[in-house]
């Protein structure tokens, strides 16, 4: 018997113009947390989606138990006991909760030789797997829609549990988890690893990748760098050898003088009395403005209903020192302001797009000829300048967004919103999913945006990038302002204690 569970042995793999995975090899043992690290493009997606049959290895061999297997689909896989949580999620919107766990496996009966969905026992299964693993708040008919974001993850975590798998991959489990959620998570890995399950544990989140992890790989430019103990490792330490060098500084320095006040938002007010209510705040030239609070805050839907994604009951958009109304997107981009949301994949990317595309969509008529004829030379050179920029990893402009990684594409999305030089940029979790040195050049970017004069609206869930980025912070809870708090004066002890006031 073999001392490890799962076995990748020499895994290559090629995509047009680049090779993503060179002569990979990477073993876990069973019952324990395996850690697979390294920054976007490293290869760490490309490995584990070859081993759960999404894409085809050109060469290796996986073995499970010492036996060799052959993973041609994810149907092969999960036959094998090998599970995934995605780190971008394919939820079935208008159906059920219990209907996205069972969906390809429903329970069948039998009525008069027909065979139908049992949906009783469905639910009453539901009922207890979402018992299992600490989620019975939720009711299994409630629709996958209904759900917030960090809900559907948590969904998404029990249907890999439910099929009782000898491993679990998840990659970024908990981008969009609260410290509750992530603190569950943590007890249902507990729990997989008592049972003898093997978890392998993609994450960017250095603090949590030492809390909860026995090894830890690292890859690089498609290799693997080497496997070392958890306990061995420091924040440094790890950093340096996934990017080659040490990182000293996670946060540039602020150099920007904030000047006279750009936006003022008074007393905006959703629709919908469960969102947010007479929020004010003025943003000022060259200042980053962190929004900060926990889930059911309204950050994000503050942000659509100032954008003109969401209907307003009352209140003041004051820009510049005139009054304007915005409708739409359309009237927001027209304006000078640009939007970044937070999952990338329901309402960022074009997936069927190039890179190129993509980073044209929101600028198209800055490169029109005599008002109609698409100029593709200077759009070509301004999108690989973006490219150049923000050091995004890509065969070509042409190549389909959909074959990035997730911090790429990330990346692809903040050079759309460049392209269009806005005066103010909200960008609602820019770093969610993105390693350690693409943080930092984003953070760099932003710092040179606002040193130019332009105004950043960022909001964040993580506790150290608020402190770090915020020139002032404003944290909401439950869709109000709690409250302001200087760079100079802010602790995370502050911000917590106004996200969680009573």
């Amino acid at each position: 018997m073999s001392e490890y569970l799962l076995q990748m042995k020499d895994i290559c793999k090629s995509f047009p113009g680049v090779k993503a995975l060179d002569h990979v090899s990477f073993n876990v043992k069973s019952g324990t947390v395996h850690a697979l690290m390294g920054e976007n493009g490293a290869g760490k997606s490309t490995l584990m989606k070859c081993l759960f049959g999404i894409y085809k290895k050109d060469q290796g061999d996986i073995l499970l138990d010492g036996q060799i297997i052959e993973i041609k689909s994810s149907q092969d896989a999960l036959r094998h006991g090998i599970a995934m949580v995605h780190q971008e999620l394919q939820p079935i919107l208008e159906r059920s909760i219990a209907e996205n766990l069972f969906c390809g496996r429903y329970p069948l009966k039998k009525i008069r030789g027909i065979k139908i969905v049992d949906h009783q026992v469905m639910m009453n299964e539901t009922k207890k797997l979402l018992e299992k693993v600490n989620l019975s708040e939720f009711d299994p008919k409630m629709k996958l829609s209904s759900l917030s974001l960090s809900q559907m993850q948590s969904v998404e975590i029990a249907k890999a549990v439910s099929y009782q798998a000898k491993v679990v991959i998840m990659d970024e489990p908990t981008s969009s988890l609260t410290e509750n959620e992530v603190n569950n998570l943590f007890a249902i890995i507990q729990n997989l690893k008592a049972m003898g399950c093997a978890i392998i544990y993609i994450s960017h989140k250095m603090e949590e990748i030492l809390k909860i992890s026995d090894e830890v790989t690292v890859m690089r430019d498609g290799i693997s760098v080497g496997t070392w103990r958890a306990c061995e490792l420091t924040t440094e330490l790890l950093i340096a050898k996934m990017v080659g060098r040490e990182l000293t500084n996670r946060f540039p320095a602020s150099q920007s003088i904030l000047g006279e006040a750009v936006l003022q938002v008074e007393g905006l007010s959703s629709i919908h009395e469960a969102s947010f209510q007479d929020v004010s705040f003025t943003l000022r030239k060259g200042e980053i403005l962190g929004i900060g609070g926990l889930v059911g805050a309204q950050r994000s839907e503050l942000m659509e209903g100032l954008f003109g994604l969401r209907s307003l009951s009352k209140g003041k958009i004051i820009y510049h020192g005139e009054e304007i109304k915005i409708k739409s997107p359309k009237d927001a981009i027209q304006k000078g302001l640009a939007l970044l949301t937070e999952d990338r994949r329901a309402t960022g990317i074009f997936g069927v797009l190039s890179i190129m595309d993509n980073v044209a969509i929101a600028s198209l008529p800055n490169y029109l000829d005599h008002g109609f004829i698409l100029n593709y030379k200077k759009l070509e050179n301004v999108v690989q300048q973006n490219i150049n920029k923000l050091q995004i990893k890509a065969p070509s402009s042409r190549s389909l967004i959909h074959t990035l990684s997730g911090g790429n594409q990330q990346k692809v999305i903040i050079a759309r919103w460049l392209a269009n030089e806005p005066d103010v940029l909200i960008l609602d979790e820019p770093t969610r999913g993105i390693d350690v040195g693409a943080k930092y050049e984003i953070y760099t970017i932003m710092r040179e945006l606002s040193q130019q004069g332009k105004s950043i609206i960022m909001i964040s869930s993580e506790m150290s990038e608020l402190l770090g980025m915020s020139d002032v912070i404003m944290v909401m809870k439950e869709g109000r302002v709690s409250g302001f708090v200087q760079q100079k004066e802010a602790t995370q002890e502050i911000i917590m204690s106004l996200a969680a006031q009573l």
